[in-house]
């Protein structure tokens, strides 16, 4: 069984299933989605009822990312956040507001039950952001930094890469774990990237809101698929950009 991990989709559903063709994935294969599932392309309800059948028939591991939180907050409580639409959310509005009760009702479940987290079997850490206790993600505090930090990517970016996890100027939060795996900073918003490694961690957002594509990532192998650039398949939208 391979674990795939996939990053930021963004609404980007047409995106998504090029990409999951060209990875040949299969009902052996353990899918692990870093977030971010909304806010950016114009298939935003598509894209979670998706996902939701998705797991019907496939092994999938779903990670809250902060837009999932942007949307659920105002689908709650109806409160447009002028920072949330600048920023994607337009779009996903515009989406639900043509969507039956039944249908918000599914996909605030859906929300609801994502994980701010996941630790595989070979101490591999999923999480759509970062995490910011030196202890690891068992001590952290609150649950906003699982989905909204940025520190851990730059710390991972900014270490030497001669350090070796043992020496003493390793940064300890990053020795709990083998490997972690992230979305949340787009490598680039402008051009077509792969995946980013920083000492022990690797981030999977290839910019599938912006000028980017969508990426699937081997978590044993490192091989890994992208889509094409995503808003190639959504013509006279914006997405994020």
């Amino acid at each position: 069984m391979r674990k795939l991990v996939i990053g930021d989709v963004h609404s980007g559903l047409k995106a998504l299933k090029q990409l999951l063709e060209r990875a040949k994935v299969t009902s052996e294969d353990h899918l692990i989605f870093l977030g971010d599932y909304v806010d950016g392309w114009s298939t935003a309800v598509e894209t979670v009822d998706f996902l939701i059948d998705l797991k019907r028939d496939r092994k999938c591991t779903f990670i809250r990312g902060n837009h999932d939180e942007l949307c659920k907050e105002w689908m709650l409580t109806k409160k447009e956040n002028p920072q949330w639409l600048a920023h994607g959310g337009t779009a996903t509005r515009d989406s639900y507001l043509k969507a039956d009760k039944d249908t918000w009702d599914r996909h605030l479940d859906f929300f609801a039950n994502l994980d701010n987290f996941f630790l595989d079997g070979d101490n591999r850490l999923f999480l759509h952001a970062g995490f910011t206790n030196l202890k690891g993600v068992d001590f952290e505090y609150f649950d906003k930094p699982f989905y909204w930090d940025r520190t851990l990517w730059e710390l991972a970016k900014a270490i030497n890469p001669n350090l070796t996890s043992d020496h003493k100027d390793f940064p300890k939060r990053l020795t709990h774990y083998t490997e972690i795996f992230i979305g949340h900073t787009p490598i680039s918003k402008t051009e077509e990237v792969v995946p980013q490694n920083g000492a022990n961690v690797w981030n999977i957002d290839t910019g599938a809101a912006f000028k980017g594509c969508l990426t699937a990532m081997d978590v044993e192998t490192k091989q890994f698929w992208q889509s094409e650039p995503v808003h190639t398949f959504y013509l006279g939208e914006k997405g994020r950009n």
